[in-house]
């Protein structure tokens, strides 16, 4: 039963391209960790592999880019991180929000916020931030990457640095025992300079990157001062971020 069904679900994610976990785990009617137990078998077939919400089928890897990709993912999820993100902010703030999908959904949060400043490399949050006579924006300069939507390269780099930036809001890949990660060679140094020089560090960052490793480390838990997901991370991840001294925010929970 179980082999028919793992073998079912590759054929899915097969014929659609991709699948969102939440979506495996509706089609089949199983739990959400009967998904994931299923999931990381068929990880080892090589025929999927995981991404950001859920899988996708290697061979239509091109016919998607890092931004659809990152589009299966719950709203519902990174909506609420977002949110209480948001709630971190101060009147007068200056913040660095990074690129992705999950810090997009702090700009309307922030409506509220007086003499608010954003430094951001998102081409997204710029769009969205426009509308807020509250907000003072401020764009990175660079080279567009139309795949992840963000401006990047060594001028960023250069420009970011001018600034005193007390709260960092970053995204990632992926959270494994490779430290925080990210996919992007080009949006690396922007990331690592972010989080080296803002007063507080916070990662946004959805149950389904717990465990995902990305292309390049940008960082190491030990280095954000708070972690915002949307459930309660498995116990080994509880543990090592008590280890790190790093306060757990799970959105949508007092």
């Amino acid at each position: 039963m179980k082999a028919d069904r793992m073998l079912e679900m590759e054929r899915y994610v097969l014929q659609k391209g991709a699948a969102t976990m939440e979506e495996l785990r509706e089609h089949f009617d199983v739990s959400m960790n009967t998904v994931r137990r299923d999931v990381a078998q068929l990880l080892t077939r090589g025929m999927v592999e995981k991404v950001y919400g859920g899988v996708c089928a290697r061979k239509n890897e091109q016919s998607l880019t890092p931004y659809d990709v990152r589009r299966l993912g719950s709203e519902d999820a990174k909506a609420a991180i977002g949110k209480r993100a948001a709630e971190l902010v101060n009147d007068g703030d200056i913040i660095f929000i990074d690129s992705g999908t999950t810090t997009l959904h702090m700009i309307d949060h922030l409506a509220s916020k007086r003499e608010l400043t954003i430094i951001t490399n998102n081409l997204e949050a710029i769009n969205r931030a426009l509308p807020y006579e509250n907000i003072n924006i401020i764009a990175l300069p660079g080279q567009v990457r139309r795949k992840t939507r963000s401006f990047t390269g060594d001028d960023a780099v250069r420009y970011l640095r001018r600034f005193n930036v007390r709260i960092a809001f970053m995204a990632s890949t992926g959270l494994s025992s490779h430290g925080v990660t990210n996919s992007s060679p080009m949006e690396y140094e922007i990331k690592k300079c972010a989080v080296e020089s803002a007063e507080t560090t916070v990662l946004l960052i959805a149950q389904p990157k717990f465990g995902v490793t990305g292309l390049m480390t940008f960082a190491q838990l030990e280095d954000f001062d708070i972690l915002i997901t949307d459930c309660q991370p498995a116990p080994e991840d509880q543990a090592r971020l008590k280890a790190c001294g790093a306060q757990l925010i799970v959105a949508g929970q007092n």
